[in-house]
């Protein structure tokens, strides 16, 4: 009887629950001050010491027994839908009320927080004029840490990093970065190699933070100068930034604040491929001129990585990546995954009036 009491409140729970979010989520710097910088940073550093330690991705095994229970109760359960519909449904919200518990306590509020550029106290928008200056600098940098790195022009980067040498590497990226920005430095690492990562690579994707486990996971199979941008990007959403663009532009601060001049580079020409792509969006002649600008080798990278993706490309990707991206739009991103212009605003404003 007890049990049939907590499973009703517990379903009962869940519209409440739901009610709470749509309340809060207008409410930014409520959940900036006591969530985000408050309760969240406690609890992320709990769940990263606590899992951080063991050298295989915990969060996997808990999704994998996760889908394994769900197979196992609907074996045991889909009869009983025919004969008592309302009890199957009132278990399931329960056991939905509990996953929407914990996804949101343990980091899913971060959706709602103020946008990265209130906190950087720079603008959200920005001219066609900016861009282009903006882009013409970044271009200008690469080509120069290219040579640098002892590349001809025509040349493609690739230099072999251990992945747990490049995971360590990024410690030193937000400990540079907290020194400018506290809010940004990152205690207790916890980054780890998904291990279904031929998974990921099917349906799309570069890498996931693990809200549960509170584990930045990078897929193992992307191509090296990729690797660095990615383990910083999944940091950022540690650091409790769950927007796409947010930590985009997180991990391209992180990479260029590393001591590492490979590592700088990988952060310089993922910058640079967002900027030209707005550039193809506003100005196509501009974008064409721009791109005879850029040394060859770094277009070399740039197409190493679509053909990558169009070898893995599968209906499952296209199925994961629309799922995503009304999980995006649900959770304050209304634009889901397509969000260059964010991060191209913040690039721009940011590197206005900075020195490369």
């Amino acid at each position: 009887m007890l049990k049939k009491h907590s499973t009703l409140i517990l379903a009962l729970l869940l519209p409440l629950q739901i009610l709470l979010i749509q309340l809060l989520k207008n409410t930014p710097q409520f959940i900036e001050q006591w969530y985000s910088l408050g309760l969240y940073p406690w609890l992320g550093k709990i769940s990263r010491t606590l899992w951080g330690w063991i050298p295989f991705s915990v969060g996997d095994i808990f999704y994998l027994l996760i889908i394994l229970l769900a197979i196992r109760w609907l074996y045991k359960n889909v009869k009983r839908l025919k004969f008592e519909p309302i009890k199957v449904i009132i278990e399931i919200a329960a056991n939905v009320s509990v996953v929407y518990f914990f996804f949101y306590f343990l980091w899913g509020f971060n959706y709602y927080r103020q946008p990265l550029h209130v906190a950087l106290e720079i603008e959200n928008d920005y001219t066609t004029e900016q861009l282009i200056a903006t882009t013409k600098r970044l271009i200008t940098k690469s080509n120069e840490m290219h040579r640098q790195l002892g590349f001809a022009d025509s040349a493609k980067i690739d230099i072999i990093r251990d992945q747990q040498e490049v995971f360590q590497s990024t410690e030193n990226s937000f400990k540079n970065l907290g020194e400018e920005f506290p809010t940004l430095a990152l205690e207790q690492r916890s980054i780890k190699k998904s291990t279904w990562s031929l998974g990921l690579t099917y349906m799309g994707y570069s890498g996931y933070l693990n809200p549960f486990s509170g584990e930045a996971q990078v897929n193992g199979l992307i191509k090296t100068h990729k690797f660095p941008v990615v383990s910083c990007h999944e940091q950022a959403h540690q650091l409790g930034y769950a927007k796409e663009n947010e930590a985009n532009f997180i991990a391209t601060l992180a990479t260029l604040y590393n001591d590492d001049p490979y590592v700088q580079y990988t952060g310089y020409i993922f910058a640079l491929r967002y900027c030209v792509n707005e550039v193809s969006r506003r100005d196509s002649a501009t974008y064409n001129e721009l791109l005879t600008t850029i040394n060859p080798g770094i277009l070399k990278s740039y197409k190493e990585m679509r053909e990558f993706w169009d070898s893995y490309n599968s209906p499952f990707e296209d199925f994961s990546k629309n799922f995503y991206n009304l999980f995006l739009k649900a959770n304050n991103q209304p634009q889901g995954i397509a969000t260059y212009s964010y991060m191209v605003a913040l690039v721009v404003n940011y590197f206005e009036d900075k020195e490369f």
